[in-house]
């Protein structure tokens, strides 16, 4: 890939002091190879001039479902189990291969141009295939896996699973996909959520997690029915659940986990359980507001992610760092959720939470070279003057003010671009797919 130096950008390193400076970066191949002031040219084979732009690093969702895209528009107005039941889970059982990778290009494309490099990704029970192939395509980051659903009421047919077959089929895909470009693409096993899952999936997930030392994705206490069901199935609650299965640990990502008792938050912070926040789902879906703060207090590990396109309905970590913080405000005051503290959690937070935060969420010499150039020359993000950059962007910035996406110290989108996806065909595509998806199912009104 060659080098590349980025000169005269202000840079919200996100280091350990979370300082920002005025200067260049240099990057090597895939890699941050320095961070200063008036570095020295001659060692780029390209330059570019980030005079009166801003460089971040790129953000890291914790929860999203890239098999979702394509049904953008269709979950409108539901609660959580109405939502899967109705809309959802048959639309998911009609996907085709062709369908899943267009679905899964339409978000990668979304997430890249509105400044989100790396994803933890749930997949649909089949054809994980092709959105391995999109997400090595693309150059986005990732880690996914396919969905696991060996039980459950009003399941599609499609969509039911053998325990045997679905967990060889993950093992099957971990062992080709896993550390995939030098570690771009990592696989995590991703059990739907305690509902769909028998104890004896979810204890074999555990063993083979320990085994390839890869991460659990799963939802977790988004939905008080949802939570009514498995103390009715298992006697316990969720995370309680999850303990007794050895799976709380910090290879797990619970998505959601709105409805915590005393005893699942001290699980959650004392196996270093990590939580990825969806507010904007959240809203949505009208399942409740995390009570991050309280969360975070506690030294628990809180990241954010927008869930899916049919519950929110963009993938957009703007407007989740926004909803993060201001959500919280009218219940725990406005000090609460400050921009620091949820720019925070979109960046090195998403990175711990995924087990890179040596590797990724910070401007830092030695770092994957994973990072967004913004230009908030506009009304909405001015005046400039005196005003904390990070302010800016949480509560100012949108996606259109993404500029450039590097990725692994390679540029996929720049100036508003994409370098790795064909957006024409991809938008096409993506309306073809789905209209032969709806076609062969029916979703209940």
């Amino acid at each position: 890939m060659g080098s590349l130096l980025i000169k005269n950008a202000q840079i919200v390193t996100m280091n350990a002091q979370e300082e920002i400076i005025n200067g260049d970066i240099l990057i090597r191949d895939s890699r941050i190879e320095a961070v200063g002031p008036a570095l020295d040219e001659t060692p780029a084979d390209r330059v570019i001039n980030a005079s009166g732009r801003t460089v971040i690093p790129g953000f890291v969702q914790t929860h999203v479902h890239l098999c979702q895209t394509l049904f953008r528009g269709k979950g409108d107005d539901l609660e959580l189990m109405d939502w899967l039941k109705k809309r959802i889970w048959p639309l998911e059982a009609s996907h085709d291969e062709e369908s899943v990778y267009y679905s899964a290009m339409l978000g990668i494309g979304e997430l890249l141009q509105s400044g989100t490099t790396t994803i933890v990704d749930m997949e649909t029970v089949h054809h994980t295939e092709s959105a391995f192939r999109a997400i090595a395509q693309s150059g986005i980051r990732a880690l996914s896996g396919k969905v696991m659903m060996d039980k459950g009421s009003e399941v599609p047919l499609a969509l039911q699973e053998n325990t045997a077959a679905s967990i060889q089929e993950s093992v099957d895909l971990l062992e080709k996909w896993h550390m995939y470009d030098s570690g771009r693409i990592q696989y995590a096993f991703s059990p739907r959520f305690v509902v769909s899952c028998t104890e004896e999936l979810l204890k074999e997930v555990q063993k083979l997690s320990v085994h390839y030392n890869v991460h659990v994705h799963t939802h977790a206490s988004e939905n008080r029915g949802e939570i009514a069901i498995v103390e009715q199935e298992t006697g316990m609650r969720n995370v309680i659940y999850l303990d007794h299965l050895s799976l709380a640990n910090e290879r797990l990502i619970l998505a959601h986990c709105i409805w915590l008792d005393e005893e699942e938050k001290r699980i959650i912070r004392e196996k270093g359980v990590h939580v990825s926040h969806c507010p904007g789902s959240n809203l949505k879906l009208a399942s409740g507001i995390a009570d991050v703060p309280e969360l975070l207090d506690a030294g628990s590990s809180v990241s954010l992610g927008a869930d899916g396109a049919p519950c929110n309905n963009n993938l957009d970590m703007f407007n989740e760092m926004r909803l993060a913080a201001l959500i919280q405000k009218p219940i725990h005051g406005p000090t609460s959720m400050n921009a620091r503290t949820v720019f925070r959690m979109a960046t090195i937070g998403g990175a711990r939470a995924v087990g890179m935060g040596h590797e990724i969420g910070s401007i830092e010499a030695g770092k994957r070279a994973d990072l967004v150039m913004l230009n908030l020359n506009h009304f909405h993000t001015f005046p400039s003057y005196d005003v904390d950059p990070v302010s800016r962007i949480v509560y100012s910035a949108t996606r259109a003010d993404v500029e450039t996406t590097i990725v692994d110290g390679r540029i996929v989108m720049e100036n508003g671009m994409m370098k790795t996806i064909d957006k024409t065909t991809v938008l096409r595509e993506a309306d073809a797919s789905i209209k032969r998806l709806l076609k062969k199912t029916t979703i209940m009104h």
